[in-house]
């Protein structure tokens, strides 16, 4: 309703937090050494920029998958990164970097990688889907069922490796690490229909999402088509996380850090959720990036070593909250 909106536009929190995002993705490329001369114009326009770009996109579509992972599954504690999604994708991503594209596929341009982090992030997100959906599992069955898949790609992603040439696996093990750097315009363009399309998608479920937290009997009687959500959602969500694994490699941790903290500040409302949270992702991510490239003096630090870095203690904290609730 249009109430809504204007509520949410008016809302002090609100509008602080869009501002907070905004400063940290336009101030992200300027922060750092010298950008004087015709070689600091270079690393703004080639390097710093694209690189913010991604972040956006990035972090932006992993906090909204985020949001409706935990809606779909009724868990705080579901995430791309926790239920398997970012997994499977990394498995799929990691077989077509070592194995490499066929020569007739590169001719005709076709996105191996994103492909096969698609069909590795579709097989796991059916696996918990079927899971979640039995209509046996607890809260707590389908978070230990995608941390039992993280496990299982974790302990599959070395096969390749071991095959591979020095430095296809050299390539393998810097992006397994998960980066924004070296990426380019062109990554920033191949991805950008991902996330558009995923996005407007998933944004315009928020209303049935609404309807499934008062619980599936409640969206029933409201019209909505539970198993067809879940299914949209899982599917869609899959594919925006396989474009960016495919891309930066897995940045975990994003999708299950924004929304848990967006909704301490705009509440439970998906109309306000969803957007907020890729607005938030985008510059959560984008302010992480900054701080990886000057962590270290020398050298850069994956940007997903610091997001793990930071998720894994919210999620002791998460679990350990559920635990006394």
């Amino acid at each position: 309703p249009a109430g809504a909106g204007r509520g949410c536009a008016m809302n002090p929190r609100v509008m602080g937090l869009v501002a907070l995002s905004a400063v940290c993705v336009a101030a992200a490329p300027f922060v750092g050494g010298s950008l004087e001369g015709a070689q600091g114009e270079y690393i703004l326009q080639q390097l710093r920029i694209p690189r913010v770009l991604m972040a956006v996109l990035v972090g932006g579509t992993m906090g909204l998958v985020g949001a409706c992972y935990q809606t779909i599954f009724a868990n705080p504690l579901a995430a791309p990164s926790t239920v398997g999604t970012t997994a499977g994708a990394t498995v799929g991503a990691m077989a077509a970097v070592v194995l490499g594209t066929p020569a007739w596929l590169e001719d005709f341009g076709f996105p191996v990688m994103a492909a096969s982090a698609f069909v590795g992030a579709l097989v796991v997100s059916f696996v918990i889907s079927l899971i979640a959906t039995s209509g046996r599992a607890r809260v707590n069955d389908v978070l230990l069922a995608g941390i039992a898949m993280t496990l299982a790609a974790g302990a599959i992603s070395p096969g390749p490796q071991y095959t591979a040439e020095e430095r296809q696996l050299q390539a393998a093990v810097l992006w397994s690490l998960g980066h924004l750097s070296q990426v380019g315009y062109r990554g920033v363009l191949m991805l950008l229909p991902f996330v558009v399309l995923c996005g407007a998608v998933l944004l315009l479920q928020a209303r049935a999402l609404n309807s499934l937290l008062g619980g599936e009997d409640r969206a029933h009687s409201q019209g909505v088509d539970v198993p067809r959500l879940r299914a949209l959602v899982l599917g869609v969500g899959a594919l925006a996380v396989a474009g960016c694994v495919a891309w930066c490699g897995p940045i975990a941790f994003v999708g299950l850090i924004v929304p848990h903290f967006m909704r301490l500040f705009v509440g439970a409302d998906r109309r306000r959720l969803l957007p907020l949270s890729f607005i938030a992702g985008a510059g959560f991510l984008a302010a992480c990036d900054t701080v990886a490239r000057l962590a270290l003096p020398d050298r850069e630090l994956p940007v997903g070593v610091l997001t793990a870095g930071l998720g894994a203690p919210l999620l002791v904290w998460l679990i350990a909250s559920q635990r006394k609730s």
